[in-house]
């Protein structure tokens, strides 16, 4: 069986590289959510970008940073608010838009299951090497903009 480093020599085998390591370490770090989260990794990410805006976003602006159409993410809204994760108000200015922001438990949610995960990443980190680690914190804002493009 070829090494990662073989196949990662050309583009075609480092991005079928990239596409399966990246899969994976999502799953496992999917695992490590605290098991009485019942939300999904969707309701996860939107309450992620609820987090990461600090404030209230649109139906339409969290549809557009989650990668889904409106229909979706509304539906997904609507769990979120049903479960109390967040709440959801007419816009001041434009009655056609309405507002989402994360509730008390939203908020309390995203930060222990960031926390949960992010230790144990960063208990795998510390196993690398000195070296290791540097590659990752180069490879970071790559890895960003790729997810981003």
């Amino acid at each position: 069986m070829p090494t990662v480093e073989k196949v990662a020599r050309t583009d075609a085998g480092l991005a079928s590289q990239l596409r399966l390591s990246v899969m994976r370490l999502r799953r496992r770090l999917a695992n490590e959510r605290h098991p009485d989260n019942e939300l999904s990794m969707n309701a996860m990410a939107v309450l992620g970008a609820l987090y990461r805006h600090d404030g209230e976003l649109t139906v339409g602006e969290l549809a557009k940073a989650e990668m889904v159409q409106p229909p979706s993410m509304t539906r997904t809204v609507n769990c979120l608010v049903d479960g109390g994760y967040a709440s959801r108000r007419a816009h001041d200015t434009d009655g056609r838009q309405v507002l989402v922001a994360l509730t008390d438990r939203g908020r309390t949610t995203v930060v222990s299951d960031r926390a949960r995960r992010d230790e144990w990443l960063a208990t795998r980190l510390r196993e690398l090497t000195t070296d290791e680690r540097a590659v990752l914190r180069r490879a970071a804002p790559i890895l960003e903009r790729l997810a981003s493009g």
